[in-house]
């Protein structure tokens, strides 16, 4: 689709993506880079990042490849650096490395719970953490009165309950909370703006084909409200919230699913419920209900 944005709503600023490789965060680098950022993409696999960073270079975007590990403190303090010296400056935090897998509680080892953990959430504060003095006003390569941009993908799994994703859950809340704490304490004393975006379930992501097997795509399919997203929907949010559109949004989460999070199983079609409210209503004048009753 075409994008709602100007061409260079980003000119002349740098952005670095976490999991930037593929899927999600794939996009939002396509997105930002063709909207006039320069981009840095971090992630565990060379392969996948020089890929990534061919397809990038081909339209047009100046864009290198680092790879390191969001839970190493020195590979996240390495990638900041590489991105600095190599751009000269950093303006956009987008951290969308994650880990997932279907489990129930029971089966779920402490270790297995751990790495999720420390992928999502600590991964996240580490990444924040050390890209701090590049990001905050008057920080290296920075004008000293204008901070920049952290954007944490989430998800809303945690909004009530999900089953088999008590891993996913806590480290998506911990995000959201990490996000609300940041943009209280770094908005006000850097300037930095912090925002989260939770995607639905998105099409043609490692998110959607491990956790939505086929078997239960098909039925999944079946139900009008739960349509599937595109990447580039999140992508769209990201250079909203990364652009002069977002610059008073700090300390939300902005929600990309299409109102999926709000739905509950759908018990009885409308027909029905008017066929019921209208039997109720007629019943409770003939009979009415809860009125109190005499021992007399």
């Amino acid at each position: 689709m075409e994008s709602p944005f100007r061409a260079n709503i980003l000119k002349r600023k740098v952005a670095l993506v976490t999991g930037g490789g593929s899927g999600i965060g794939f996009e939002i680098s396509v997105q930002l880079g063709k909207h006039g950022a320069s981009v840095a993409i971090m992630g565990r696999r060379k392969h996948v990042l020089d890929s990534a960073v061919d397809v990038l270079r081909s339209h047009g975007i100046p864009a290198i490849g680092l790879e390191g590990d969001v839970r190493r403190e020195d590979d996240a303090a390495r990638t900041v650096e590489s991105t600095f010296k190599h751009f000269g400056r950093l303006d956009i935090l987008v951290n969308a490395a994650a880990g997932n897998f279907l489990v129930p509680a029971q089966d779920l080892s402490p270790n297995g719970f751990r790495t999720v953990i420390d992928i999502d959430s600590i991964g996240t504060f580490i990444m924040c953490h050390e890209a701090l003095k590049y990001l905050k006003k008057g920080g290296l390569g920075k004008d000293p009165s204008t901070g920049g941009t952290i954007i944490n993908i989430t998800a809303t799994l945690h909004y009530g309950a999900t089953w088999y994703q008590i891993h996913a859950s806590a480290a998506k809340a911990a995000i959201d909370s990490i996000t609300r704490s940041l943009a209280l304490e770094w908005g006000e004393d850097n300037g930095i703006l912090i925002n989260g975006i939770a995607p639905g379930a998105i099409e043609d992501t490692a998110g959607v084909s491990k956790l939505a097997p086929e078997e239960v795509l098909s039925k999944i399919k079946e139900k009008p409200l739960y349509s599937f997203g595109e990447k580039w929907d999140i992508a769209m949010a990201a250079l909203y919230l990364a652009s002069d559109a977002g610059k008073f949004v700090n300390g939300t989460v902005l929600v990309v699913d299409g109102g999926q999070w709000l739905s509950t199983p759908r018990l009885l079609s409308k027909d029905a419920v008017r066929q019921l409210s209208r039997r109720q209503e007629t019943r409770s004048r003939v009979a009415p209900t809860g009125l109190p009753k005499s021992k007399l």
